[in-house]
């Protein structure tokens, strides 16, 4: 379909009105949601990071930020499956040649691929021999493969058996291509439907190029700033996630006759309530201005490219941790908080409000909120910036 990156947020707000409808029962059934795939396949929004001139929609960092916390209203999975497409998609112009990155953004829009992940460098079992000079053979497994399911191609991490090379190696692979199994194994108790089990490797033939690089993982300042990426799109699936539970909760809360005591006619009269709700939108309102900014830095990052300097990483790099800590405290602390201003029968099974509790409980843990927050506090105190990771 025709789209162009200023009609990309009423998309995505046209895409989560969708996935509101049977959000609850999709997340008791779990599973591959391939229908909603196929309706964001279809909404032209795979395509929102390629450049223009490669046939994209070159939409800013800002948009597609806001366009994932849109959808994460509705479904912090799906939200979680779109930005993690984009995050595959703009690994090879991070860590790969320019030539490489032209071909994953051009070969993208063309042929409409969904980027799944098996780039998980805290899981060290997949291995790399190299057969000839061309030939590579891949071997292993992987956990936590978001989107590896119903995607086209995966970003695939993996370290060299019997070679003085400790780098980290990540290749782009058809993710049907012959020795791959992408297991259905994922059961957790949130992020139902990302899909997020392992992934296994036997004797999987890769050639030299399908690696990465140079500069590879970590290779160049522009390299390291990955993470910031993958922090961003987590933050706003928090703060979707706060925002969802909040409407949702106000929907309930308007539609209840009987306030639960006190001398208010309704509950949304009642003073605790009005004050738990201003409490609680105070904290979205807060995370999402400082999300906002957030975006904005990393622009500014991005629009430097190959010339980004260490400080002006490390700028972005502290604006997302405050971001990230703000919006994930939102997310735990709103997700839960709703139930006091619903109350008991809110808790039945049928609405699955908890869903939106589960999903951010599951997917804060990603990785800790502390080590953020003691990252901003250092970098408040002492003048350093968070050190580049994979996970900063």
């Amino acid at each position: 379909m025709s789209l162009t990156a200023g009609d990309a947020l009423g998309q995505a707000r046209r895409l989560a009105a969708a996935f509101r409808q049977d959000a609850a029962d999709r997340d008791l059934a779990a599973g591959t949601p391939k229908k909603e795939r196929d309706l964001i396949r279809a909404s032209g929004l795979l395509n929102l990071s390629v450049p223009t001139r490669l046939g994209g929609l070159g939409a800013s960092w800002p948009t597609l930020l806001r366009a994932v916390r849109e959808i994460a209203t509705a479904d912090a999975s799906l939200a979680h499956l779109f930005g993690y497409h984009h995050l595959g998609l703009v690994t090879p112009h991070l860590i790969g040649t320019p030539a490489q990155r032209d071909y994953w953004y051009a070969e993208t829009a063309r042929r409409g691929l969904f980027w799944g992940n098996s780039l998980n460098p805290l899981d060290p079992r997949t291995t790399l021999v190299r057969v000839d000079d061309d030939t590579i053979r891949l071997n292993g497994e992987k956990s936590f493969c978001t989107g590896a399911a119903d995607s086209d191609v995966l970003l695939v991490s993996a370290a060299w058996t019997g070679v003085d090379d400790s780098r980290l190696q990540v290749a782009v692979l058809p993710t049907r291509f012959q020795g791959i199994t992408v297991r259905d194994d994922w059961d957790n108790m949130g992020q139902r439907q990302t899909d997020s089990g392992s992934v296994a490797f036997h004797n999987v033939v890769c050639h030299a190029d399908d690696f990465l690089g140079p500069p590879g993982a970590g290779g160049s300042v522009w390299a390291t700033l990955r993470p910031c990426v993958t922090q961003s799109i987590l933050s706003n699936i928090f703060l979707g996630l706060a925002q969802g539970a909040l409407l949702e909760a106000r929907q309930y809360t308007l539609g209840i006759e009987r306030p639960f005591a006190g001398t208010a006619s309704r509950p949304c009269e009642d003073a605790y309530v009005l004050e738990a709700y201003g409490e609680m939108h105070v904290q979205t309102a807060a995370a999402e201005g400082l999300l906002d900014r957030a975006a904005d830095a990393l622009q500014v990052a991005w629009e430097r490219e190959y010339e980004l300097a260490a400080d002006e990483r490390g700028a972005c790099a502290a604006a997302i941790s405050i971001a990230k800590a703000a919006s994930g405290r939102a997310a735990l602390e709103v997700t839960s908080q709703v139930f006091e201003v619903m109350g008991a029968r809110a808790t039945s099974a049928r609405y699955r409000f908890d869903r939106f509790w589960r999903n951010a409980r599951t997917l804060t843990l990603h990785d800790p909120l502390n080590y953020k927050i003691r990252e901003v506090g250092d970098w408040f105190l002492n003048g350093r910036y968070p050190a580049p990771s994979f996970y900063s």
